[in-house]
């Protein structure tokens, strides 16, 4: 990988501790990259960072805590220097309907974590790349963001705001050398998906998953959706009119509902 002046590449990573994160972690940390790990379940993140080949960062915050955010993201940059890739993929998933009172609580927080956690993760490190001229910053965004899912609406809307929110960004900081890519996974084999009710085709592993997202994320790309198939899913996705899309959509599986 060639993101930085390093060797091997310099990542702060968020919801480290599960899932995408973990694997993500594992990819690189086997690659020899120092990392600096996110996540708010601090025993889940000790796990993960005490299982890891070298020696990391790991800092137990949750991505709705702005000084908490801040505050880690200096300490790595003070002990170990401005990171080469900043990967913004905490998330959340549960879910929702609008009807439905008691569930407002959660659809705030879907979008606290999903939307707003990604812009708390960037900005302590948008000045110092651009005082550098190089870095990555990684949005993950998801499939689900292309179009609004029946009984997922905070989930769908939220990931929307994500690719759009990665767009301006990416447009704000062109020629500062310092890169944007939006990310959006299709099923990957996770604690997030393990309870959805339906099927969830070209799943990936987690493991799988990770070493194809690195190679997008060191590549000249600035968007995607892996895996491929799924990329083919969106674009005929985005193609189909409002009555045949709802139609169709209208018949697929909910996640079921619940707190966060």
């Amino acid at each position: 990988m060639t993101t930085g002046a390093h060797a091997a590449p310099v990542v702060f990573l968020t919801g480290a501790s599960t899932g995408i994160g973990e694997a993500l972690a594992r990819h690189y940390a086997a690659q020899g990259a120092t990392l600096g790990l996110v996540a708010r379940r601090a025993a889940l993140l000790d796990k993960v960072t005490a299982s890891l080949p070298g020696r990391h960062l790991q800092y137990a915050a949750d991505v709705r805590d702005t000084d908490a955010l801040r505050a880690a993201a200096e300490d790595f940059i003070a002990r170990v220097g401005v990171p080469d890739v900043v990967i913004g993929n905490a998330g959340v998933s549960v879910g929702t309907l609008t009807g439905e009172q008691e569930d407002l609580p959660a659809f705030e927080a879907v979008f606290d974590i999903n939307v707003l956690g990604l812009i708390r993760t960037f900005a302590p490190f948008v000045k110092p790349m651009q005082a550098r001229g190089s870095g990555t910053l990684v949005g993950v965004a998801s499939v689900a963001g292309i179009r609004g899912l029946p009984g997922a609406g905070a989930y769908s809307a939220s990931k929307a705001a994500a690719i759009s929110y990665l767009e301006s960004l990416r447009v704000e900081l062109r020629g500062s050398g310092v890169r944007v890519k939006t990310l959006c996974p299709g099923y990957i084999d996770t604690p997030m998906t393990e309870k959805n009710p339906y099927p969830m085709p070209f799943m990936l592993e987690a493991a799988d998953a990770a070493e194809r997202f690195a190679r997008f994320i060191d590549g000249p790309r600035s968007y995607a959706v892996i895996p491929w198939q799924m990329g083919i899913v969106a674009k005929l996705m985005r193609l189909l009119p409002n009555p045949v899309y709802d139609a169709l959509a209208a018949k697929s599986g909910r996640k079921p509902r619940g707190t966060l």
